[in-house]
């Protein structure tokens, strides 16, 4: 076989392991085969330890290892053979010898081991020597991969200021080789770039805060990690990694005003919440760490106040009450700065918080005038006189110069009627006298106005009540029915009674009850006062005769506590009735209906009998007469209603028989044939002046009024069914003649109109007309 022509080998170590199940087996079956480190004692195959080194060059196939069986004589009657992966491409065997090389460059991370069979065989029998071992050539690694960082770029945040040794990151990188055998795959972790505020740990790769580092100062680091496999020996293969380290902040830094005294100014007119003015703190910290809180501290508190802007962190000074020149020109407050979020791992270094003077400056402005109060109460007695006081307001104008005022009422027109007001020392007068009942309150709003700046004006409220004066007298509240009993005793209560007052007391009403002196004596009744404002109505006598007297007039007097005092007399009607103790109030009212038309109940019977009888006849009138107007024939008339067409066209005269249509007025589909009708329009025509003279006699006309009659009579369809058609005729004697236009086909030459003068004078005008409309024509 020639070697020469294989592929040099790189170094690499393999060593050869028997792994062959028929092996054990066939040492289980023959006790005699066993092996003692790599040789057997007795009888079969020997086994030599087979090695070769990577990276070795060589120029011809990689010796590794032999196999010999104990029955080779060294006579070459023995031959080896070799299968299964590789085998003859990758490994081949001397079959000679058994010795076994490598020829082609093996990599151990593609195939970690290959599975082979071995045999010998007789050359001259071509029978098995030995029986088939199956062995197994694992592939031993060498450094052949450099380290690689597979998770890379790394970026990693930690809080500023942490304390040395806190972890950052951890960094892993990964090697090609193979772990279990040899250092191939031990890396190194080494620290390039970074130091002194970063250490690495060189086995495990976590990277280490080595110092306390501040943002403020620097945010972001960039450390460079290098791992070497080998555990760093010489000719290790190396790689490295970028680390961006960012450090998060943390509120290690108060916050500090820009200046240490602050100049603002307002205005005294300004209106609350106004702004006055901006202050700002600085904090190098950001975010909420940077977030803080305004206050104001000191006597001005309740003048001015300040808001925290979360977007810009600024302190906004504001205007919480109304400022006054003239009270107070300068105003020092003093400002405080707290941060909001405080991390108490740093309040050694220091109170989180700062303070700063702010001075204010009032600036003068033309006020409008001030009221001594922004509402008057005043009152006045009602039915006070024309130009009575009322009262007085006062304004004066705040500023230095002191403007003179003038006042004014601007309310409606009703209340400026009642009261005015003398613009220079604003004294209020009634203009007529007021009456409570109407109003008892009056609202007035009262205006001051700068002389010299007339748009300086300022208001005030007035309240002006009006003070009852007792000049209604009281009295009954409502109408009282009283009714009595013919039956009732003496000093039974028949009613309670009470009074009301339009006037006001501030003490309450108080009403006394009696009976007019007029009716102390004949009275039948008593009046009892209850001290409650209500009276009781009592009976004095017992028995009571309706045919004496129906009606009894009890005047009570009513009296109040005002002042002056005032009474008043009202009547109370009683009424008899008809029962024994307890009234029936609606036929005791039907009694005293009857009693005030002087009729008894059976005159009222009779009566109400008779109107009945009346209003029966009459409506029997009523009836007869409907039935007298209704036609007999109301169903024809709704047909005839409602086929009646009205035409506008004018006719030719009585002899003008074509001029109208009356299929029209037909509501049957039947429509009725017409018999053939002889042309006697000509000849009406011609004998047009000779029937003047002939008359309705004639034989022409008789024909046509037979020939009309004939086919009303025959056509079932038309209506009215029993039709009555009138031809008039003037007659022979009627001056006129007929008037139709059914001869207007003769020309006016072949006419007289002579005649025309013979009608009268009522045709003066047209006779005029025709016998000159010849003359001209002639």
């Amino acid at each position: 076989m020639n070697f020469s022509a294989l592929i040099p080998l790189m170094a690499m170590l393999v060593q050869l392991w028997p792994y062959s199940l028929s092996m054990r087996n066939h040492s289980a079956q023959n006790p005699d085969l066993s092996f003692t480190g790599v040789r057997r004692v007795k009888r079969g195959w020997l086994w030599e330890p087979l090695f070769a080194t990577e990276e070795q060059v060589s120029l011809g196939p990689l010796y590794i290892g032999q196999l010999k069986s104990d029955l080779d004589k060294q006579d070459g009657n023995l031959e080896y053979i070799l299968t299964g992966e590789g085998a003859g491409s990758i490994f081949v065997i001397d079959e000679y010898n058994g010795k076994i090389y490598v020829t082609q460059k093996l990599d151990r991370e593609k195939k970690p081991f290959y599975s082979l069979k071995a045999k010998a065989i007789n050359r001259s029998t071509r029978l098995p020597v030995e029986p088939e071992s199956e062995f197994i050539i694992k592939v031993r690694d060498v450094n052949d991969h450099e380290p690689q960082f597979l998770d890379g770029p790394y970026v990693a945040t930690v809080p500023e200021m942490s304390p040395e040794g806190t972890s950052v990151i951890q960094v892993t990188a990964t090697d090609g080789d193979d772990p279990s055998y040899g250092n191939s795959a031990r890396l190194l972790y080494s620290l390039i770039q970074g130091q002194p505020y970063f250490s690495v740990e060189p086995k495990t790769g976590v990277i280490r805060m080595a110092s306390q580092m501040d943002r403020e100062t620097n945010d972001q680091y960039l450390v460079v990690i290098q791992a070497k496999d080998m555990v760093g020996q010489p000719g290790a293969f190396s790689a490295t990694a970028t680390v961006t380290i960012n450090l998060s902040d943390v509120n290690d830094n108060p916050p500090k005003f820009q200046q240490r005294l602050y100049h603002m100014s307002v205005s005294e007119e300004a209106p609350v919440g106004t702004t006055v003015g901006k202050v700002f703190a600085e904090d190098s910290d950001i975010g909420e760490n940077a977030a803080m809180n305004y206050s104001i501290e000191g006597e001005s508190s309740h003048v001015f106040d300040i808001i925290t802007n979360n977007e810009t962190q600024e302190g906004i000074i504001l205007l919480k009450k109304t400022v006054d020149y003239e009270s107070k020109r300068r105003y020092s407050i003093q400002a405080k700065v707290v941060n909001k979020y405080i991390d108490e791992r740093f309040l050694k270094e220091g109170p989180f918080e700062d303070k700063t003077i702010i001075k204010i400056n009032v600036e003068d402005a033309d006020e409008p005038p001030v009221f001594t109060s922004e509402n008057y109460v005043m009152e006045i007695d009602e039915g006070a006189m024309k130009g009575s006081l009322v009262g007085v307001v006062t304004a004066r104008d705040p500023d230095d110069d002191d403007s003179p005022v003038r006042y004014s009422i601007v309310q409606s027109v009703p209340l400026k009627r009642l009261f005015s007001i003398n613009e220079h020392n604003g004294t209020i007068i009634t203009t007529k006298p007021l009456d409570r009942e109407i109003a008892s309150w009056h609202n007035i709003t009262v205006t001051a106005t700068e002389t010299r700046n007339p748009e300086k004006i300022s208001e005030a409220n007035v309240y002006v009540q009006v003070l009852d004066v007792n000049e209604n007298a009281p009295e009954f509240p409502k109408y009282y029915e009283i009714f009595v009993c013919e039956n009732t005793i003496s000093g039974q209560l028949i009613k309670t009674v009470s009074a009301v007052d339009q006037d006001d007391s501030a003490e309450g009403h108080h009403f006394s009850f009696s009976l007019a002196p007029e009716a102390t004596n004949n009275s039948h009744f008593t009046v009892k006062d209850n001290q409650d404002n209500t009276a009781g109505i009592f009976t004095s006598k017992s028995g009571f005769r309706r045919q004496e007297q129906f009606f009894f007039y009890l005047p009570i007097l009513i009296q109040d506590n005002g002042t002056p005092r005032l009474t008043s007399t009202n009547t109370l009607t009683v009424t008899v009735c008809n029962c024994d103790t307890e009234v029936n109030t609606f036929y005791c009212r039907y009694g005293a209906f009857l009693h005030s038309l002087g009729l008894s109940t059976e005159a009222l019977v009779a009566v109400l009998a008779c109107i009945l009888i009346l209003l029966v006849f009459f409506l029997a009138i009523v009836t007869i007469r409907q039935q007298k107007k209704k036609s007999p024939f109301s169903e024809k008339m709704e047909e005839f209603r409602e086929n009646i067409v009205s035409y506008d066209d004018e006719g030719g005269g009585e002899e003008d028989t074509e001029a109208f249509d009356i299929s029209a007025l037909r509501t049957r589909t039947v429509m009725r044939t017409h018999k053939p009708r002889r042309k006697v329009t000509s000849e009406i025509h011609s004998l047009y002046r000779q029937s003047l003279q002939v008359g309705p006699d004639s034989a022409i006309f008789r024909q046509f009024i037979s020939e009309k009659l004939e086919e009303a009579n025959t056509d079932p369809t038309v209506p009215p069914y029993d039709s009555l058609q009138t031809y008039a005729f003037e007659g022979t004697g009627s001056l006129a003649g007929s008037l139709s236009s059914l001869g207007s086909n003769m020309s006016d030459a072949d006419q007289s109109y002579d005649y025309l003068a013979d009608w009268g004078p009522h045709f003066k005008q047209l006779a005029g007309m025709y016998t000159s409309h010849r003359s001209v024509g002639d």
